[in-house]
């Protein structure tokens, strides 16, 4: 069987499928547009047998040429696939690199990448102000894991606490408080998505006899809302919670690189216990991965010696992916703060476009300050939605404006989404969703609110 090559720049002309040309035409056939990639009926199959069917080798080119043609439609969710780095670092695939354990205690074995991790780190301690000495962390799996491990250690140290989380938190946040079996209130939140302040003043001065263990949430999954640490903590402050009676995660799973670059919101210098981010997400790797970082004091309620493994681990997953802590090493030193700076004002920049664009559209639409996601009434098409890979909640959709999605790209998106309408919309019968419950009023478009903001 031969082998893939992956040493060409990744773009969609680096890989030709002989199949899509079977009269010899090398040239790639132009989809407009290409459509969603559907389900292989894959099975395990025996070597040797099955052998009329497809070769392993052409089932995985094809597999790469859906994918490099559906690129430039990946705009509903938040992960950056804008990076060059991967044909450099694809040798390191032929080596099992696992980080068991602790990232600052050294493995018995060779193959593992805790000195890229440990440098990995260092970065974002001092992205988030607390000194090397002061701090304990590892690199995740992901957000989720980040938030497990942070609730967890609010608990350890806070055994009758109560979660507090606001109801547009990551689900993952909720999971924490079914799989610890905490108690836990669920705060409201105003119509952008960010926590209700005095709902959660009046849920803290109700339970004032335990203590609180708070999810901040630094940009909510579908709307983008940024919670104010400073007024949650001086919530607390005001409630009387002393700071031994509070335990606070900041969830910063995909703005935890967008806000450092615009205010100093995420800090350690403030009484916060753990922030975590997702690797995949604003900064960008192949493979899902998150950056948790904690107070080293508080390590130790979680920390065991595991003697198999010559380490202590204070992990929740234990064993690893020692080639994430590279990538997002490479991906650190090669752009730097002034390169990362430079993608947060391009994203805002773009998201800020995408809505004027949809604005001037009448398409209803809403975009939080700090936040490169774009909300907007829902596509009445569930093939439009496909398409777009857009994710959806109730009559409202978002765009996430990612660095690798470009100003051509909003615009297909936006001109496909302006001639569907027509079509949607073209007789009358049916009209364009109100969402103004969900967006606010002055942001949606629709006939009984576009009326009622002439008039007035």
């Amino acid at each position: 069987m031969g082998s893939l090559s992956f040493e060409k720049d990744f773009e969609v002309s680096a890989i030709t499928p002989p199949s899509l040309f079977p009269n010899g035409d090398n040239k790639r056939q132009k989809l407009e547009p290409p459509g969603p990639r559907k389900n292989l009926q894959l099975a395990v199959t025996e070597p040797g047998f099955g052998s009329d069917g497809p070769s392993l080798d052409s089932i995985l080119v094809n597999y790469l040429d859906t994918l490099t043609q559906r690129v430039n439609f990946h705009i509903g969710y938040p992960v950056n696939i804008c990076y060059h780095h991967y044909a450099t670092l694809a040798p390191l695939l032929q080596f099992h690199l696992n980080n068991c354990g602790d990232p600052f205690i050294d493995n018995t074995v060779d193959f593992h990448s805790k000195d890229f991790e440990m440098a990995v780190l260092d970065w974002f301690a001092n992205l988030w102000e607390i000194e090397k000495d002061q701090y304990w962390g590892y690199v995740t799996n992901g957000g989720t894991e980040g938030n497990l491990h942070g609730i967890l250690l609010g608990r350890e140290l806070l055994p009758d606490g109560i979660l507090y989380a606001s109801k547009d938190s990551h689900y993952s946040v909720f999971k924490a408080a079914r799989m610890y079996r905490m108690d836990s209130e669920t705060i409201n939140t105003s119509v952008n998505g960010e926590m209700d302040y005095s709902d959660l003043r009046t849920k803290l001065l109700q339970n004032k006899d335990k203590p609180a263990i708070i999810n901040v949430t630094i940009g909510t999954t579908f709307k983008g809302a940024v919670d104010d640490l400073d007024i949650i903590l001086q919530t607390l402050k005001d409630c009387g919670y002393s700071q031994d009676m509070f335990y606070i995660h900041c969830d910063a799973a995909l703005c935890g690189l967008i806000v450092p670059f615009i205010n100093n919101m995420i800090s350690f210098k403030k009484s916060i216990g753990s922030v975590t981010i997702s690797g995949h997400k604003f900064l960008g790797c192949p493979m899902p991965c998150g950056v948790q970082i904690t107070r080293k004091s508080y390590i130790n309620n979680l920390s065991r010696n595991v003697e198999y493994i010559a380490s202590v681990d204070a992990t929740i997953s234990g064993s690893r992916n020692g080639l994430t802590p590279i990538f997002l090493w490479y991906s650190l030193s090669a752009k730097g703060q002034i390169g990362l700076q430079k993608d947060v004002k391009r994203c805002l920049d773009n998201a800020i476009y995408l809505k004027d664009r949809l604005q001037q559209a009448g398409i209803s639409v809403m975009l939080n300050e700090l936040s490169i996601i774009v909300v907007l009434e829902r596509p009445r098409d569930h093939e439009f939605v496909r398409r777009w890979q857009l994710s959806c909640m109730k009559d409202m959709a978002h765009v996430i404006v990612m660095p690798d999605i470009t100003r051509e790209t909003l615009d297909n998106f936006v001109n496909d989404l302006v001639q569907q309408r027509k079509l949607w919309y073209q007789h009358g019968r049916v009209t364009t969703p109100c969402i103004a419950d969900d967006i606010g009023a002055q942001n949606c478009s629709c006939s009984y609110h576009k009326i009622d903001y002439i008039i007035s």
